[in-house]
């Protein structure tokens, strides 16, 4: 039975897919999870069509797992109405072909059977976001840069992970080697099919370095509406993660994968347009920063120490912040100052925005955009003033005299009690995540790691 999709979606988009690429005979759905990971089935070509006239059935508990896959009864979402499935609808714009895998892919979305949303689902979140910057005539606009780590599949003498060997020649390097081009070549044969995949899928990557440590690369993706941005790094991150894998490595998201090395961030590059698209972050005719973007990132200012769960939302999140260096776990601003949490670019003009650099490259996109977003607009309405910019370096010792939590704990309990962070994730996200994080903690609270047997197992 042919129904109507919530999402958007029609029958055209999977037919122009199916006749250009006949040889397809499994296309992966996706659908994301409060902790940025895919969930979802690989149905065979002919299941296609159905997916777009009817949807496809999943379980509402996928969004009260923990990041292992365990359900978290407390999140509210586990087995209620007796555990039966919602429906999940394409992403218009998302369904594309991987070439390295041999098979398609499109993001999904949840309903519930009356086709409202269903509100546990990040993704909902940010589009009601969206949604509220539209009633005064806001078009929010976005990119994200994702830093990451590709690894070898091979541990070295000591057991520990290590940088990928080069997929042009094997060799091995452990040198910084930032922003050296001959290492983009010697590691083109992969991103070659990165960019390939990304041509078939709607994505446009752009700009490719080498960055502040061994085997760490950045990414940037072309600017657009914001909530396109958010589909872009889901989909960019299964891109990576599945090539990769072909060639003998791993791509790791976490934010801080070695200890002393640097943490991956995704920065969020954010502006509004109004509604004949003009940039409302543009600069005055007389040079002076927009009073919106500065009222914009008055409001973040105000809300980031409640966003930090969001922003930073695993354990390991926080191991990125031991060094305030690009890694500004504060809510300072300033003008091309990389030391502060929110830094306007330098090059004036029309085209001005500003960028948010505190997320880990572990968050899940659309919560990361939601509570900035949020945070913007509550700025907007309420006028605030940013205070003065931030001049030169920002002092090492910034975080521990700011007040956002010190810890993950912190964090947890702080999202939990914020009215803030419940109104822009809606109050069944906020149950739920705040749920998940809490068992997460306490799972890994009850976890006696080798570096405590190292140091403590024989001596104390």
């Amino acid at each position: 039975m042919k129904i109507a999709s919530p999402s958007g979606s029609h029958f055209e988009e999977a037919e122009e897919f199916l006749a250009r690429y006949p040889q397809v005979e499994g296309i992966d759905i996706v659908m994301t999870d409060c902790h940025g990971i895919g969930r979802g089935k690989i149905i065979r070509r002919h299941e296609l069509a159905s997916l777009y006239h009817s949807g496809r059935a999943m379980p509402a508990s996928l969004f009260g797992q923990d990041v292992a896959g365990d359900d978290v009864d407390s999140s509210g979402v586990v087995l209620t109405d007796g555990g039966g499935d919602k429906r999940c609808w394409p992403i218009p714009s998302t369904l594309g072909m991987m070439p390295h895998t041999g098979r398609g892919q499109v993001l999904v979305s949840m309903y519930n059977p009356d086709g409202s949303a269903f509100d546990a689902e990040p993704r909902h979140a940010l589009v009601r976001q969206v949604e509220r910057a539209a009633k005064p005539g806001f078009t929010p606009m976005g990119a994200f840069e994702l830093e990451f780590y590709l690894i070898d599949k091979e541990r070295d003498s000591s057991r520990r992970y290590q940088p990928a060997r080069y997929a042009l020649n094997g060799r091995h390097s452990v040198q910084r080697n930032t922003m050296s081009v001959d290492e983009l070549d010697e590691m083109s044969p992969l991103f070659d099919v990165i960019y390939q995949g990304a041509a078939h899928l709607g994505l446009t990557l752009e700009s490719l370095i080498s960055e502040y440590a061994a085997g760490q690369y950045e990414l940037t993706i072309r600017y657009r509406d914001l909530l396109r941005a958010a589909d872009d790094v889901v989909i960019a991150k299964r891109l990576i993660r599945s090539a990769a894998r072909r060639f003998g490595m791993e791509a790791c998201f976490m934010a801080k994968p070695f200890g002393q090395q640097a943490g991956s961030g995704m920065h969020l590059h954010l502006s509004l347009r109004n509604d004949v698209g003009e940039n409302l972050y543009g600069d005055q005719p007389d040079g002076r920063l927009s009073p919106v973007m500065l009222q914009s990132i008055a409001g973040i200012r105000e809300t980031v120490g409640d966003t930090m769960l969001v922003l930073a939302p695993f354990l390991n999140s926080w191991r990125r912040f031991a060094s305030v260096s690009y890694s500004p776990a504060s809510d300072d601003w300033g003008v091309e100052n990389r030391t502060v949490a929110l830094r306007v670019p330098g090059t004036p003009g029309k085209g001005r925005h500003f960028e948010h650099r505190v997320a880990g490259v572990d968050a899940n996109p659309y919560m990361v955009a939601a509570v900035t977003l949020a945070g913007a607009l509550q700025g907007i309405e309420s006028k605030a003033d940013p205070g003065p910019p931030v001049e030169g370096h920002l002092h090492s010792d910034a975080r521990a005299h700011s007040s956002l939590p010190q810890s993950w704990l912190d964090a947890i309990d702080r999202a939990e009690h914020s009215s803030f962070v419940r109104q822009a994730l809606g109050p069944m996200l906020h149950q739920a995540f705040i749920a998940v994080k809490r068992a997460e903690y306490e799972r890994l609270a009850l976890e006696v790691s080798e570096a405590e047997w190292d140091l403590y197992g024989f001596v104390v």
